[in-house]
């Protein structure tokens, strides 16, 4: 069986900086799609982008904490605080999803409204994934579960990742990366069934989730060196700086050290090296890759 992998962008549409790394992560590097924020500040800049770019697939970056709504605040009072933006907390927005069953109906619109927002550009829209993975939240999931077959979507970010093979690369936040596993593994079981039964496809294992925004040329080398067979996501968040919204957004993430590793002509001769094939969650190989 071969090794496939799915390189994706988060965070596409955030900002200017994020959108300028994403292609030319694409056009120079070993990007193949990416996924797109319909409520951030530059969501028409990465949709032109998009545009230029057909073979860049394009997903939704499901929104609903750390971020911009796409309904106006007063429709869904429930999800965004007094400046009309989701909250920051991601603890707390997951408490009031899970045991607040009055604005399930709040929830739902925003996110179609979401799915709704992108496919009116045209862009072919074919999976879903979260921003800090809210796509797996148990009540937000039942409603994609719902949604998905009803817009075309076919793919989605079921986060799962191998806890003992990252930490043989990093040791780092043994506890947080632990419990990241442990709730996230339980999630996507929750989740694999149903999505079967709608026939949504997911990845084997999704890289990235345990080292989010901290993924260097040496920990890319490493992913490859030991990917598994069948196919394998790995999403990272390049951007360039300097970039007032990512640092606002994101102080911590090494978004230009991201970028230089998609672009990194170590990690391209490793691919090859190892038959691995870049692809996307529609099955199309990256050309010239």
């Amino acid at each position: 069986m071969l090794k496939r992998l799915i390189v994706n962008a988060d965070d596409f549409g955030l900002s200017s900086g994020v959108n300028r790394a994403v292609e030319l992560a694409w056009q120079q590097g070993i990007l193949t799609q990416a996924s797109l924020m319909p409520g951030g500040t530059a969501f028409d800049e990465a949709v032109a982008i998009a545009q230029c770019n057909p073979g860049l697939q394009v997903g939704l970056h499901l929104t609903l904490v750390q971020g911009r709504p796409v309904l106006p605040p007063k429709q869904i009072p429930g999800l965004v605080g007094t400046d009309g933006c989701f909250p920051d907390n991601p603890v707390t927005v997951g408490m009031k999803l899970f045991f607040d069953p009055t604005i399930r109906m709040q929830l739902r619109n925003e996110i179609e409204a979401q799915i709704l927002k992108i496919k009116q550009t045209g862009l072919p829209l074919s999976h879903i994934d979260g921003h800090l993975n809210i796509q797996m939240h148990p009540t937000v999931f039942s409603l994609l579960a719902e949604l998905m077959p009803r817009h075309g979507i076919t793919s989605f970010r079921s986060t799962r990742e191998r806890l003992f093979q990252n930490l043989r690369r990093d040791r780092s936040r043994l506890i947080g990366k632990t419990v990241e596993r442990l709730i996230f593994g339980s999630l996507a079981g929750h989740a694999a069934p149903v999505l079967q039964h709608r026939g949504i496809t997911t990845a084997g294992e999704v890289k990235g989730v345990l080292n989010s925004g901290r993924i260097s040329e040496a920990y890319l080398l490493s992913v490859m060196s030991g990917l598994h067979e069948g196919t394998t996501e790995i999403y990272l968040h390049p951007g360039l700086q300097p970039e007032a919204e990512l640092l606002h957004r994101m102080p911590d993430y090494l978004h230009e050290a991201e970028l230089a590793a998609l672009l990194s002509p170590k990690v391209k001769h490793r691919i090859k090296e190892q038959g691995i094939v870049l692809c996307n969650y529609r099955g199309d190989d990256k050309p010239d890759a």
